[in-house]
């Protein structure tokens, strides 16, 4: 039996039902869209041979076309959580066929290992638990997984950086943000909805776990800041983890 929805799951597909007609123009530039995702991700994915992708929070699907114009004859999924936006993707013949398919991160209808590639893109800051994405995303990924999202530890003034990495090596990060957003553990903001605060470094272990490889490329608001770049200079951070593909039986 499915486990029931959380409030703040409902809250933030709330706000994307109501804002699905204009999610398009409200996020214009982001995941894919963003130039210097585009500019570093789609030649890295060409010369890993990527021959089929899946994209995780896919919302209307927009950035499914980039991918299909950039990575010619793979094959292109999409997943999304919230029925409207996968509607709102359908009806506007932005994704010219390519599969949106209504589905949540955290329970991939996939076989294990079914795509060269998985990626997400400013998805898992909407998370309560983005480890379990991420979990799937590694179980549904043959060679390559792609992380494209926010960074605490590059965001507020250099003390606030530090401070932030501080508390989190010493365990005491998720005590803190539980006081300074009152006992919910996330914000809510009208440009971006319900979010909570991460970083893709949160995950960094885990993914490691699963690579041979792993670049991080800066995005967002970036400082150049000696040895801590990207970690505590750049706002968001492009993971790209690569494993080594397996011989396959037979």
């Amino acid at each position: 039996m499915p486990s029931p929805v959380k409030a703040p799951v409902l809250e933030q597909r709330r706000y994307y039902t109501e804002t699905a007609s204009r999610y398009d123009l409200m996020h214009a530039h982001e995941g894919v869209d963003d130039d210097s995702s585009e500019r570093i991700l789609l030649p890295i994915l060409r010369s890993l041979e990527v021959r089929s992708l899946l994209d995780v929070g896919s919302a209307t699907g927009r950035g499914l076309s980039k991918f299909a114009i950039g990575l010619p004859g793979a094959t292109i999924v999409g997943v999304e959580p919230v029925e409207a936006l996968v509607r709102q993707g359908i009806s506007s013949g932005g994704i010219q066929g390519i599969p949106l398919l209504q589905a949540s991160g955290e329970a991939l209808p996939f076989a294990d290992a079914s795509f060269d590639a998985v990626c997400e893109f400013s998805t898992l800051h909407h998370v309560p638990d983005p480890a379990k994405v991420v979990r799937e995303m590694l179980r549904v990924a043959r060679s390559v997984v792609v992380i494209a999202d926010t960074n605490r530890f590059g965001q507020g003034s250099v003390l606030l950086r530090i401070i932030k990495l501080l508390l989190y090596k010493l365990r005491l990060w998720n005590f803190f943000n539980f006081l300074r957003t009152g006992g919910k553990g996330y914000q809510v903001s009208e440009g971006d909805g319900l979010f909570y605060s991460y970083s893709v470094y949160d995950n960094y272990d885990l993914i490691k776990r699963w690579a041979d490889r792993i670049f991080l490329f800066p995005l967002g608001e970036t400082r150049c800041w000696s040895w801590f770049h990207p970690l505590l200079n750049s706002s968001g951070v492009l993971l790209i983890a690569v494993r080594k593909k397996q011989a396959s039986a037979g």
